[in-house]
């Protein structure tokens, strides 16, 4: 079954198009990211599901439900976390989720249970008597997320959700969106940090210039990655690279103990290990200069 099908959408701003003919499919259950740079797209598309925009033409349907003909109907599916803060922060913490449960004729007695329920998965037990207000970014930030999830939708979209979280903080809530995912809820999620993207989601769509430009499962996306920038740390300091060091890995130095080289699809990083052993050369460590999604999605949009 489709969480969403969107066909054809078009939005126009002032003679200005913001959306050109977008198709976007996403099946019940699937991690789905949707990525671009600011100004791609990504908010207007999202707005439109949430009826805060209205589109232009064509079809945009939430679990079969037409948004154009039943709204009502299709609301109820679905939820948006989004990047500003949107709730009264000066309510209580356990109070926010309760009061948003009531708008979904949630029992209040249901929605105490839930909001117990996430609070406590999301480490936010602690600051529940305590005014929104007094909370630091990142715990808004999940608040939002309990306050989301208290009716329960089958579709969750997350506008980057862990945006103004800490290192620590961000791995535990991948690991419940993850788990949130794995329970049978939807998730179409935006994000700066590719990272995310290629540690959650199955598929991924980029959108550049207000058209999709990629559209396809994330595996498949990074499949098409010629190749990868690595930086290597060494143990002696050089002065000079080889020039075959050079000519075949596009190396340079980054300083005297730290080279960046290129690995196409058809070279072996165990290769470039001999050859740089040969020039008594002795790696430490090495890592991604960026993300492979990140260079990939770099060189995508370049075009």
């Amino acid at each position: 079954m489709k969480a969403l099908e969107i066909k054809k959408l078009d939005k126009t701003y002032w003679d200005n198009k913001v959306l050109k003919s977008i198709d976007l499919d996403i099946e019940s259950g699937d991690f789905f990211a949707l990525l671009g740079y600011n100004w791609a797209g990504k908010t207007t598309t999202i707005w439109i599901l949430t009826d805060l925009v209205r589109k232009d033409a064509w079809l945009v349907k939430v679990f079969w439900e037409d948004i154009d003909k039943d709204f009502s109907k299709a609301k109820k599916y679905i939820w948006v976390v989004p990047q500003e803060f949107n709730f009264n922060i000066f309510q209580n913490v356990m109070d926010v989720p309760v009061t948003q449960a009531g708008y979904y004729w949630v029992p209040k007695k249901v929605a105490l249970e839930r909001t117990e329920k996430y609070l406590r998965k999301l480490w936010l037990w602690e600051k529940r008597n305590n005014e929104a207000r007094e909370l630091s970014g990142g715990m808004k930030r999940r608040l939002m997320i309990v306050r989301a999830l208290v009716h329960e939708p089958k579709f969750l979209i997350l506008d980057e959700p862990t945006a103004w979280v800490d290192v620590e903080l961000r791995q535990q809530t991948w690991e419940f969106i993850q788990e949130l995912n794995e329970s049978g809820i939807t998730i179409l999620l935006t994000t700066h940090y590719l990272e995310e993207v290629e540690a959650l989601c199955n598929k991924v769509a980029i959108i550049n210039k207000w058209k999709i430009v990629e559209n396809t499962t994330t595996k498949k996306l990074l499949a098409k990655l010629d190749e990868e920038i690595i930086l290597l740390d060494i143990e002696k300091s050089i002065e000079k690279l080889d020039k075959d060091l050079v000519k075949k890995y596009k190396a340079k130095l980054v300083d005297k103990k730290e080279i960046e080289i290129s690995i196409s699809r058809k070279q072996n990083i165990t290769d470039l290990i001999s050859d740089l052993s040969k020039m008594d050369i002795i790696v430490t460590s090495f890592r991604n200069k960026r993300s492979r999604l990140e260079q990939l999605f770099i060189n995508i949009t370049k075009e």
